[in-house]
């Protein structure tokens, strides 16, 4: 199967083919991405990604859950075998509590900003959440809706192996999302 519309170059996987496609929009997205996946402020860049490649999981976008998951990975210095991990969501072990409770709030904006409970935005807190972390959190998830639905409703494609998006998860991580502008 291959994408609906015809992109300058096929062999591109995923965002990377759509970026390519229409620069001019390619710019803001990659600006968003850069905001909000490598700042080091309250929430950490490897908090930020792990929450990125959480919601794109749940979306079922193998491509933004493989490639941030990849980032993820590359911010710990661990293998793309972690991305079990961050599949677990709330439920992994290697997360802080502050963490575990920031991915109920992820989770509850991929299924819609009205899904988000007092409850769990009182229970982030108590787990040591600031306010700064939990607006990033939710804008992060929101902004993955948009990229998920970007790449997937325009059927892009995406290999199926993890160990694929290893370079390009180190790059993300260590390089940005701005290095080809």
């Amino acid at each position: 199967m291959s994408c609906y519309i015809s992109l300058g170059n096929p062999q591109l996987p995923g965002i990377i083919g759509l970026l390519n496609y229409r620069p001019e929009t390619a710019r803001p997205l990659c600006e968003l991405a850069e905001t909000l996946l490598r700042r080091d402020e309250g929430l950490t860049p490897l908090e930020r990604e792990w929450i990125a490649s959480y919601v794109s999981y749940l979306n079922n976008c193998h491509f933004c859950h493989t490639s941030h998951g990849a980032a993820t990975c590359a911010h710990a210095g661990q293998s793309v075998d972690m991305i079990d991990e961050i599949e677990k969501g709330p439920a992994s072990t290697q997360i802080s509590p502050k963490m575990r409770a920031l991915l109920v709030i992820a989770g509850q904006v991929q299924k819609g900003g009205k899904y988000v409970t007092e409850a769990a935005i009182q229970d982030a807190r108590a787990a040591g959440a600031t306010d700064l972390e939990i607006h990033d959190t939710v804008l992060i998830a929101a902004a993955f809706c948009m990229y998920n639905r970007y790449v997937d409703g325009l059927h892009t494609w995406a290999p199926a192996e993890r160990e694929a998006y290893q370079e390009e998860g180190h790059q993300m991580a260590f390089e940005g999302y701005l290095r080809h502008f």
